[in-house]
């Protein structure tokens, strides 16, 4: 191995007698070493933004929503003379109110374009059963018949189930009932606490009257075939509208 000129003469003498010259030309020949290489900090991770949830659908029976906010369901029996039925659902949509209608499948039967009455204007649709009965007084397999072939009908036009079922002739939904309409697609059966009255007939002045028990929270049961109701429509929705209280879906409602 030649001599490496950056060692002087009498340091070599030393290195040779020490046997380290040797191990000096191996060190000479490698590169240089770096400053120490920095140790990486150990990777920190972030947990995983959680993803939005969608509100919880409710379930059992729901009558009035306890979230707070000033709204409050209009829901409609659906049933009666169509052109009738778009009056009242235009009337709604033109005053800037979503409703809830439950139809009867023998209504959607007679109008088939009823489901995309309602929701073309915006407004959402549920199952009543199909030729609206007492249902307490069918067996377990009339229940279930009355409740799917509404649905099916409903599914057909729009593409699913609808978004409630309520019971026909009844304002509550018995154990029995509420499990078939479960186990058909409705964990949620939709009640009401304030009742208009409307199919009575009372004239449009009782049926405004009897809405203004509505508070924040309530869901009011209407009518579409009935003429009063449509009458009364205007004044009722004034007297929301002077108490702070917005007409909107049941499942906004209760979302």
């Amino acid at each position: 191995m030649p001599s490496d000129p950056a060692v002087p003469p009498s340091r070599r003498a030393f290195l040779k007698a020490a046997g380290l010259l040797p191990l000096l030309g191996v060190t000479a020949c490698a590169a240089a070493p770096g400053p120490p290489a920095a140790t990486p900090a150990p990777a920190t991770t972030s947990p995983p933004a959680a993803a939005p949830t969608a509100a919880p659908r409710p379930v059992g029976e729901v009558q009035h929503s306890d979230t707070g906010r000033p709204q409050v369901a209009l829901t409609f029996h659906g049933a009666g003379d169509e052109a009738l039925a778009r009056r009242v659902l235009t009337t709604l949509h033109d005053r800037g109110a979503a409703v809830t209608v439950l139809a009867v499948g023998t209504w959607l039967q007679q109008y088939p374009d009823a489901p995309r009455l309602v929701t073309d204007l915006g407004h959402e649709i549920g199952n009543h059963t199909w030729s609206h009965p007492d249902l307490t007084a069918l067996d377990e397999a009339g229940i279930r018949a009355e409740i799917e072939r509404c649905r099916d009908r409903i599914a057909t036009a729009t593409g699913g189930p609808g978004a409630f079922f309520r019971p026909s002739q009844a304002q509550h939904a018995t154990p029995e009932v509420r499990r078939i309409a479960a186990a058909a697609g409705y964990p949620a059966v939709l009640s009401y606490d304030v009742d208009s009255k409307d199919f009575t007939d009372p004239g449009a002045s009782a049926i405004r009257r009897n809405a203004r028990s509505a508070v924040a929270g309530s869901v009011v049961s209407l009518h579409l075939g009935h003429p009063g109701t449509l009458e009364a429509l205007p004044g009722l929705l004034d007297d929301l509208a002077t108490r702070g209280l917005t007409p909107v879906t049941a499942s906004t409602l209760f979302g």
